[in-house]
């Protein structure tokens, strides 16, 4: 068990999945996975996505999500809620309303009582096919089987697990991805539900918490299931956060394409907006299916200064640093006046008129979706993963992205990276090795603790064949050993080689 996991982490465990025979990370603010190609970065980040669409739900729609953030098993009748839970469910609102000293509730919060435990089990317990379906569909397969590592007979296992409220009790999650997927979960009783303005409203003041308190409820409620799946869809929603960490959270996901993503949005979609009116008339032809990290980063493009605009509360543009250190200009979006459809611009410190995005550098176009999703859709409290951020980035810039990683982090953005920068590694170590140094003598540099960062390195193995994750922490020389120094050693010793025989032959 990692010792972080003791401070409120989530650990999370993979083993036979893709690449990677085995991993055991727990989940920081700032995640990052390095190491060779091929080793599976990216197959773990879109798996944390994956497990973050199902638990936080879809980041895109800001009405009221059922727990887990789908449509969960109970709701369609599999699980019903027995008697015990049903009195436990009306202690709780009544100790939540009325009761600031009875034993359900404490200064801080309200205790989750066995039987309601014992039916979220239940719930969590029907899970394993609404999990098999959004893995297959973030990784765009039919057959999630086939994302077993290869020559492995048996299943991919994965186990989420995290300490409840500094407790000694475990919430822990197995889910086997085979042919036939299995998943079971471990709900501690007793677990405590913070209390907070949104918990009262939601039990204690509602209109679920009178029904509750009603004397001859069956008389004057005529569709008990109903009531009784709403009240448990929201008591699981307030504890999803003691049960799956941060995975309840919302979670964006910025591909290793995305700049050729942005350059053909406008071409694609005018490709589909062309062929609509003949959809029916032509042959039907086989059209590749897209992984749904491709596919969310595409619609979350067309409708990114939209969704969820009048949800949102006014915060401070984070984008603007980025814009102004490392782009020397702004991004944009203009509408067309006739279909509404987004396409992207670029406009320089200095110019009147903007500059099609398609025209601009690869830098531009690279950071571009950052800015956007960052002025748009992204709030603290949510998670971004961003595949190779030093794409098309000159070493001086990747220095300086990262630092803005780290702003993020500060201001309640937790980030999972995948990357192979080797500037990127040792500016995200001085930002910690910073955290040693008085306030003073930090100055307005950037500032990491080192329990906020999390480096993972993805080591390629013969036997059994496949990548072991392991952690890398700062080593003595306040650098995180990543590997990189012995190509450039390499590298050098060919060079020192190719000069002497050079001089020799001279």
């Amino acid at each position: 068990m990692n010792k972080q996991i003791g401070n409120g982490y989530l650990e999370l465990e993979v083993t036979d999945f893709g690449p990677i025979v085995e991993a055991k990370i727990d989940l920081r603010p700032l995640t990052v996975f390095v190491g060779p190609s091929n080793t599976g970065k990216s197959y773990l980040a879109i798996l944390i996505y994956a497990l973050h669409r199902v638990f936080g739900g879809d980041p895109s729609y800001r009405g009221r999500r059922g727990i887990l953030g789908v449509e969960m098993p109970f709701q369609e009748g599999r699980v019903k809620p027995s008697k015990a839970s049903i009195d436990a469910l009306k202690g709780m609102a009544h100790s939540l309303k009325f009761d600031s000293d009875s034993d359900l509730r404490s200064k801080d919060f309200i205790v989750l009582q066995p039987p309601v435990a014992d039916t979220l089990r239940s719930m969590f317990n029907s899970m394993e096919h609404v999990l098999s379906n959004e893995i297959g569909r973030c990784f765009g397969v039919s057959k999630t089987h086939d994302l077993l590592r290869k020559g492995q007979t048996g299943p991919s296992r994965v186990v989420i697990r995290r300490q409840v409220s500094g407790r000694e009790d475990f919430a822990e999650h197995k889910f086997s991805l085979a042919r036939t997927p299995i998943f079971k979960t471990t709900v501690p009783s007793k677990v405590p539900i913070p209390i907070s303005d949104g918990n009262y409203r939601v039990l204690g003041g509602s209109y679920l918490s009178r029904f509750l308190l009603e004397e001859n409820l069956t008389e004057k409620v005529s569709n008990w299931d109903f009531v009784a799946t709403e009240i448990l869809s929201s008591v699981g929603t307030m504890v999803l956060k003691s049960l799956v960490g941060p995975l309840h959270l919302p979670a964006y996901y910025l591909p290793a394409d995305r700049t050729g993503v942005m350059h053909a949005h406008n071409v694609v979609v005018s490709a589909l907006i062309a062929s609509a009116p003949t959809a029916g008339l032509r042959p039907v032809t086989s059209t590749p299916t897209l992984s749904g990290v491709l596919a969310d980063f595409l619609e979350q493009l067309i409708e990114i200064d939209r969704a969820g605009a009048l949800f949102r509360k006014p915060k401070r543009d984070l984008s603007r640093n980025i814009e102004a250190i490392l782009l020397g200009g702004s991004v944009d979006i203009e509408r067309s006046a006739h279909i509404g459809y987004p396409s992207f611009v670029y406009r320089p410190h200095g110019w009147k008129d903007n500059l099609a995005l398609g025209n601009a550098s690869s830098m531009v176009s690279e950071l571009a979706p950052v800015v956007l999703y960052l002025r748009h859709m992204i709030e603290p409290g949510n998670v971004l993963i961003i595949e190779e951020p030093e794409s098309h980035l000159h070493p001086g810039m990747q220095v300086a992205f990262t630092r803005q990683i780290a702003a993020l982090i500060k201001a309640g953005i937790r980030v999972i990276i995948t990357t192979h920068s080797e500037w990127l590694l040792e500016e995200l170590a001085n930002i910690v090795s910073r955290s040693k140094l008085s306030k003073a003598e930090r100055g307005k540099d950037p500032v990491l603790r080192s329990d906020q960062v999390g480096v993972w390195m993805f080591d390629p193995k013969k036997r059994p064949r496949g990548s072991i994750i392991r952690e890398i922490r700062l080593d003595d020389s306040g650098m995180y050993p990543s590997g990189y120094d012995e190509v450039a050693r390499a590298l050098h010793n060919e060079w020192a080689d190719i000069s002497s025989r050079i001089d020799s032959a001279s």
